[in-house]
C-alpha cells in the first residue's frame, strides 16, 4: 500500500541535482517560449490564409520560415516536424495566391 501513493515527491539533497533541478527550471521555461512563440507564429500565418489576404499571409510566412527552422535547430521538435509546417503553409499560401 506503502508503495502506490506517489503523491509525495523527493527533493534532491546533493549538490549537482540541485544544479540540475535550477537547470531544468531555466530549460523548461525557455522551451515553453520557444514553443508559444512557434504555434503563434503559424496561427498567424493560418488566420491571413483564412482572410484571404495575400500579401499579408506572404509577409508572415518569411517571418515565420526562421522561427519555424529555429525552433528545429534547438532540437525542441524534429527537422521533419518543422518542414512538414513549413510545406503546408507554403501551400496554403501559394494555393491563396493563384487563387
Amino acid at each position: 500500500m506503502a508503495t502506490a501513493s506517489k503523491a509525495k515527491k523527493k527533493t534532491v539533497r546533493i549538490a549537482s541535482g540541485l544544479k540540475r533541478v535550477r537547470q531544468d527550471l531555466k530549460l523548461n521555461a525557455a522551451n515553453t517560449a520557444m514553443r508559444s512563440h512557434f504555434r503563434t507564429v503559424i496561427k498567424n500565418v493560418q488566420k491571413a490564409v483564412e482572410s484571404g489576404d495575400k500579401t499579408k499571409a506572404a509577409e508572415l510566412f518569411k517571418a515565420a520560415q526562421p522561427v519555424i527552422d529555429s525552433v528545429a535547430d534547438k532540437g525542441l521538435f524534429h527537422k521533419n516536424k518543422a518542414a512538414r509546417h513549413k510545406s503546408r503553409l507554403s501551400a496554403k499560401v501559394k494555393a491563396l495566391a493563384t487563387a
